[in-house]
């Protein structure tokens, strides 16, 4: 039991450093109005397990506090909670094989919060209601690209390699 927990928390750990990884090899792209945050793909990983969770809001925070500014570490951190949260609670909905009902939370919940706050926070026209929309839009549409295809991809890699299975895939006892 012990090498088990102490397993967990090491992938843990490497998860969220490959969430901060990702980030910043892909900055110019992580961050800002129009982005493709390559390593959202990995907040459908709560679909093996909770124990995910931490890992990507701590990678998450990390990545934010290291490439933007204070608004994007309190909401962007938020979102990824919440949508890690609903990932996990729809971890066994499947729609022809594959884990697309557990994407639609991180897509969501990010155009949602992430949209407006860039609208707010890190533009010079006014937030109004259009702009945000207009935001939450193109968030909606990278988060699309990260999590409804790439993501859901990585869960379908994982189901069906046994390597992959037996590292990302805790058993249960």
């Amino acid at each position: 039991m012990k090498k088990s927990n102490s397993y967990r928390l090491a992938r843990c750990g490497l998860i969220a450093a490959l969430y901060v990884v990702l980030c910043m090899a892909f900055q110019p792209l992580s961050f800002g109005g129009v982005q493709i945050r390559f390593a959202e793909a990995l907040t459908l990983l709560p679909i093996f397990g909770a124990e995910y969770i931490p890992a990507l809001v701590l990678g998450c925070f990390l990545s934010n506090l290291l490439g933007s500014v204070l608004p994007d570490v309190v909401f962007g951190t938020i979102a990824t909670l919440l949508a890690c949260l609903l990932t996990y609670k729809l971890r066994n909905l499947r729609w022809k094989g594959l884990a697309i009902p557990a994407a639609l939370p991180p897509i969501l919940v990010n155009a949602v919060i992430v949209g407006p706050e860039i609208a707010i926070f890190f533009m010079d026209t006014p937030a109004t209601l259009p702009v945000m929309a207009l935001n939450a839009l193109t968030v909606g549409l990278g988060q699309l690209v990260s999590c409804g295809i790439l993501g859901v991809a990585l869960v379908h890699l994982i189901e069906r390699t046994p390597a992959l299975s037996r590292l990302f895939i805790s058993k249960k006892k």
